[in-house]
């Protein structure tokens, strides 16, 4: 069939949806306990948390556009375990990490069920598909040691691999039985009336002019003013346009594509069983879901399928035309029976990387009231989402469990200015094929 892909870069999430009415822009001077600068995973999640730990406080969120209009509502929609960047041989780290990062899709889970949102997702597991013999052979030789300390993934590759996936070069497969996939806009959208209720004030179309630091905090937006005595940097990759992290993260953009709706039998023609999602073992992460519609939604895979660019804007429709080529090119390799498979919609989210892949999440500012977390290098679902809470403990006083976890208060590796950052960024791919990465 024909490709007749969307080109306007409105994701899957967003064009799927009924018309969506914004709530009105903030064009008063008000004054909060806790204003929160953002309306995505981290920011709706800050103010669920925040909410029902202190009910009494006011707490404020405004969004630069509408809420999910960023990454949250560009992503792939893998709710996946594990912190990015974090490759170690301590299984009792390992084991704290994963239960972290389980707590995250957990909350997820439960916030659907607990105010029954209609929230589109499944949690039938992801797989980590290895596509060296090498590769799979090490990871089958060290998952007996995950699996005694408690981590419930397992080891699949013949048969048994075939149950979930039929993909061209693959050799073995990490099952995560805990993971799963999610309409994040479907998420967020449901959170805003239950934030409403508990009497969260909410602006869209407010985006944040300029923030100054004190004892109270004054937020300036394009048409009215904050005044706070906590704010919650809840803009992940936008986080250096408020002179926050400009050294620290690396904008990349990703783009994406979906297919058309699948019936069970196309599924199993392409190859897909069990499994709600997939990603490889390259450097040039391939990645892929299947939505509770039937969809296949598809990103990574080669350079082509991100791009850094001066001046941090992404590039999208035709100008990215090359990249979403190269995305079904990869998806295609996998599953090359997709071939007549239509391409419905084309789009480009930003990634918020940090150098060693590692996230951050803490409070700073000579007055410890600046509340952050960002830089999730591609797990932004499940940690932004786990971010509304650790932050309310931080707030709390009572993050004793989240102290001996590496996204803690994590120094950020240092990233060069432009254009020395787009340079680099460039030289680097090119020569080695790899995004620039350091280890901590």
């Amino acid at each position: 069939m024909a490709d007749e892909a969307v080109d306007s870069n409105e994701s899957l999430w967003w064009t799927t949806k009924p018309p969506y009415t914004a709530l009105p822009p903030l064009e008063a001077s008000i004054k909060a306990d806790i204003a929160i600068l953002g309306g995505g995973f981290t920011g709706v999640s800050s103010a669920l948390h925040f909410k029902k730990r202190f009910p009494e406080a006011k707490v404020v969120l405004v969004e630069a556009s509408h809420l999910a209009a960023g990454a949250s509502g560009r992503n792939g929609g893998l709710m996946l375990n594990w912190v990015n960047g974090i490759h170690t041989d301590d299984v009792a780290e390992a084991k704290r990490i994963f239960d972290a990062t389980k707590i995250g899709i957990d909350l997820i889970e439960s916030t659907i069920k607990e105010h029954n949102l209609e929230v589109a997702y499944r949690r039938d597991g992801c797989i980590e598909a290895f596509t060296d013999v090498g590769r799979a052979e090490s990871a089958k030789r060290g998952i007996g040691t995950l699996q005694d300390a408690g981590i419930p993934i397992q080891f699949v590759e013949g048969k048994e691999l075939e149950e979930y996936l039929q993909f061209e070069g693959v050799k073995g497969g990490i099952i995560d039985p805990t993971a799963g996939q999610i309409d994040g806009v479907d998420l967020i959208r449901a959170l805003r009336p239950v934030l409403t209720n508990l009497g969260v004030e909410i602006y869209e179309n407010s985006p944040v002019v300029g923030v100054l630091e004190g004892q109270t905090i004054e937020v300036k937006t394009k048409a009215g003013e904050i005044q706070a005595g906590a704010v919650v940097l809840a803009t992940n990759g936008y986080t250096p346009e408020l002179g926050y992290f400009s050294s620290g993260i690396v904008p990349l953009h990703s783009h994406l594509i979906a297919t058309e709706p699948l019936s069970a039998a196309q599924w199993k023609e392409i190859g897909w069983g069990k499994i709600a999602g997939f990603s490889d073992d390259l450097d040039r992460l391939a990645y892929g879901c299947m939505t509770t519609s039937g969809r296949v939604v598809f990103g990574g895979g080669s350079n082509q399928a991100y791009s850094y660019v001066f001046g941090s804007r992404p590039r999208y429709g035709r100008s990215a035309e090359a990249s979403f080529d190269a995305v079904h090119r990869t998806m295609l390799k996998y599953m090359p029976r997709a071939a007549k498979v239509s391409i419905t919609h084309r789009w480009t989210g930003t990634v918020a990387l940090t150098l060693s892949r590692v996230c951050t999440m803490g409070r700073l500012g000579k007055h410890n009231n600046i509340y952050y977390a960002l830089g999730y290098s591609g797990h932004g679902i499940t940690l932004a989402n786990l971010a509304g809470k650790v932050l309310a403990d931080i707030y709390a006083g009572t993050d004793e469990e989240w102290k001996t976890l590496p996204f803690y208060g994590q120094r950020l590796l240092y990233v060069p200015p432009e254009p020395f950052r787009w340079l680099g960024y460039h030289m680097y791919s090119t020569l080695t094929g790899k995004s620039p990465k350091r280890t901590l």
